[in-house]
């Protein structure tokens, strides 16, 4: 059985897939475990809808006569200060510098980006989604769903990528989907296996050093 740090320190955003399946069945004992994130006040604000398999085969072929809109929420603030604003910069630098894309190559970015919303090619996918009436902590509660949720599928030997992209593709995907209207799209989260192979899965995060973020009182 894989640990807890084991799996913290193995998961990563998997930005190309493997073709392989992921039955609905392992699927749904991720999700049942995942549902066991804490949440205040035990409200529970998340709803998925998972794509799998002939659905995903579906929402692909739909998704391709539509096009992206204005995003859903701020998926970063409209001024992102520093040390953010460097975070950021950096690793989508790092990102593109793995599959050879230099900073001037704008058509190139354009084409990988795009991959976001073919999920990198992952068979499954979930959409997570938040009543509209929930506020900043009920938003926390979904992070905290979505991260169990992640490191469960490490421990399951699977890959995820989880993708505020999506934001943009609100009307679409709910209009796919079926969700009321009362509902927001948070995110989708691509799930399956790692292309080992693909230069782009070598990407390392950086994180900030304690010292950066911690101040003993």
């Amino acid at each position: 059985m894989m640990d807890v740090t084991t799996a913290v320190f193995r998961r990563k955003s998997v930005r190309a897939f493997l073709p392989t399946p992921v039955p609905d069945a392992d699927i749904a004992e991720l999700l049942r475990k995942a549902a066991r994130a804490p949440s205040g006040g035990n409200v529970q604000p998340w709803k998925v809808y998972v794509l799998n398999g002939g659905t995903m085969d579906r929402f692909r072929t739909f998704l391709a006569d539509r096009k992206p809109g204005e995003a859903a929420y701020p998926v970063y603030p409209e001024s992102l200060k520093e040390p953010y604003r460097t975070a950021r910069f950096q690793l989508g630098e790092a990102m593109y510098a793995t599959i050879g894309i230099p900073r001037d190559d704008k058509p190139a970015r354009l084409r990988q980006m795009a991959k976001n919303y073919d999920f990198f090619g992952a068979p499954a996918a979930i959409f997570c989604y938040v009543d509209r009436q929930m506020g900043a902590a009920q938003w926390s509660d979904l992070g905290m769903f979505l991260q169990t949720f992640m490191l469960l599928a490490t421990e399951a030997g699977l890959d995820t990528c989880p993708q505020e992209a999506w934001a943009r593709y609100e009307t679409a995907v709910t209009e796919f989907v079926g969700a009321p209207g009362e509902l927001q799209l948070f995110c989708g989260v691509a799930l399956g296996h790692v292309d080992a192979d693909h230069p782009i899965n070598r990407l390392e995060s950086d994180r900030f050093p304690v010292e950066e973020f911690t101040i003993w009182v």
